[in-house]
């Protein structure tokens, strides 16, 4: 089992903070190392610092929004962290939500799916080394980038509605789901999105699957907090639509809580409905993260 953390909550330290948690997660054996791109410090540039004092960890970014970043800007960004780590960056982008995009940015969010199709159209090749002529309805990028010798980074796209899982596996190098349990894992995004890679000759692809994780014997106590952190994804539309495919009430119910002999089993579930990684976000009281740190850390 490829095991990873979610580390966001290294955002709210500094980045001193965020490159000690990175040389943690590294030090424990866990095979990569995932940060969103929020209000606050840019993802990438710390991920580069971190990857410059911290060897072999694969090192994410889940995930960083397309509209605020022009594909050539983000292109420019995603090489020089590649070559910043010696090639572990794995390049997770995604829509982000209408509220953010028109509500706080003031973009707008019509046909987000064409918006992402042409965006990939331009950052692909820039990540290639080649250059962009994409004139879309949403996205324009014609030119190249004076960036040499630099092995493109896997691009891992955030899908989780029909269209987006076909592009992430036409077109991308993968998924990374959030709040999306093992039913909907296995029966909704894995069957979509090998289908597209298979009828598009790519392959196998990969399946990068997060999901809040929490060991302890309070498993009600937990569960109702994980509603209270996560409720926010309650309410999202496209989580919301994956949380009623899986049948849960809210984020507490996809939430993987238990004890030590339930955490693995429900990690299994995860492998079998297709998932190639597994991201652990740890969470609950301070002893429980801790005991759930331990378990991950003995099944690597």
């Amino acid at each position: 089992m490829k095991i990873g953390l979610f580390l966001g909550d290294l955002l709210a330290g500094s980045p001193d903070d965020f490159v000690a948690g990175i040389a943690a997660a590294h030090a424990d054996g866990f095979a990569s190392a995932w940060v969103p791109q929020v209000f606050g410090w840019d993802t990438l540039t710390l991920l580069g610092v971190a990857g410059r004092e911290v060897p072999g960890i694969e090192l994410g970014t889940a995930v960083v929004p397309t509209y605020p970043r022009h594909p050539m800007a983000l292109a420019g960004q995603a090489l020089t962290v590649q070559s910043l780590t010696g090639g572990r960056l794995a390049l997770g982008i995604g829509l982000s939500h209408k509220v953010v995009i028109e509500g706080m940015l003031g973009y707008s969010f019509d046909r987000p799916a064409v918006h992402m199709r042409e965006y990939l159209a331009a950052l692909q090749p820039l990540l290639r080394g080649e250059a962009a002529d994409a004139r879309g309805e949403t996205v324009t990028a014609v030119g190249g980038l004076s960036v040499r010798g630099v092995e493109p980074p896997p691009v891992l796209l955030a899908a989780l509605a029909p269209a987006m899982l076909r592009l992430a596996g036409a077109v991308a190098d993968g998924t990374i789901t959030w709040m999306v349990g093992p039913r909907t894992l296995g029966e909704h995004i894995t069957p979509r999105i090998t289908t597209a890679a298979h009828e598009a000759d790519r392959g196998t692809t990969r399946i990068v699957a997060g999901l809040p994780v929490c060991v302890t014997d309070d498993v009600d106590g937990v569960r109702a907090r994980a509603n209270r952190t996560f409720a926010m994804y309650g309410t999202l539309p496209s989580y919301r639509a994956m949380l009623d495919r899986e049948g849960a009430e809210g984020p507490g119910d996809v939430a993987i809580i238990g004890d030590e002999a339930t955490v693995r089993l429900a990690l299994e579930d995860l492998v079998a409905a297709g998932a190639t990684d597994v991201v652990a976000s740890l969470f609950g009281p301070p002893e429980d993260k801790e005991r759930t740190r331990s378990l991950l850390r003995s099944l690597l």
